[in-house]
Order: structure tokens, then C-alpha cells, then sequence
């Protein structure tokens, strides 16, 4: 990967910064497999419609979430592939049983003085 511009890097920490707020981590989630609209999601996660239409603006602004026009409705859906790989990998790394602290290592002979 070549490195990033200082600007580049900006970008990329204010999606982390706006994925780290848990509602629209949610909305975005809501969103990875199919085409929600505002309606259907502030329902599925109990938000008020403004505060999801809110939220979705900011999701669109950084280019995580697109609008898809269907006839009259308009749904939210993940921007592109790239989004939705991070959040599957990141949900995946998360969800897949670990074990806490640092790696063991059993040594049968003694080390020599």
C-alpha cells in the first residue's frame, strides 16, 4: 500500500470517527445487505426519522452509505464493495472466538547457560 497524504489521512480517521458513533455503526450494518429506507430503518432500531435522516446525511457526506431511488422512495445502501469488505472484516476479526492475552509458547528443553 503506498502511504497517504496528510489530507488522506484526515479522510480516513473522520470515517473511523463517524462509524465510531454506535447509532450510525448501526444504520450502516442495517444497510450492508440490502437497501433500507429511513423509514425502515429508524424502525428497525427504534430512532426517530430525523435523527436517522440526520445520521444517513453525515453516512453519505463521507461516502459510507449512497441513496438509491426506487420510483418515490429513496433507500440507503452501502457506497461501494470496498465499505462493505471493512465492515464484513471487521465484524468478522471481532465475532470469531479468541483467546486474551499474548501467545504461549511451551519449550521442552531448558535454554543453555
Amino acid at each position: 500500500m503506498r502511504p497517504l497524504s496528510p489530507e488522506q489521512v484526515t479522510d480516513v480517521a473522520e470515517v473511523f470517527r463517524l462509524l465510531g458513533e454506535p447509532n450510525r455503526l448501526r444504520i450502516v450494518l442495517a444497510c450492508l445487505e440490502t437497501a433500507c429506507t429511513v423509514g425502515e430503518i429508524g424502525e428497525a432500531l427504534g430512532l426517530s426519522q430525523s435523527l436517522t435522516s440526520h445520521h444517513l446525511r453525515l453516512l453519505r457526506t463521507a461516502r459510507i452509505l449512497r441513496a438509491v431511488r426506487h420510483g418515490r422512495n429513496v433507500a440507503y445502501a452501502i457506497d461501494d464493495d470496498h465499505v462493505r469488505d471493512v465492515l464484513r472484516n471487521m465484524v468478522a476479526h471481532l465475532t470469531e472466538p479468541h483467546e486474551h492475552g499474548h501467545p504461549h509458547h511451551d519449550h521442552d528443553e531448558e535454554p543453555d547457560p
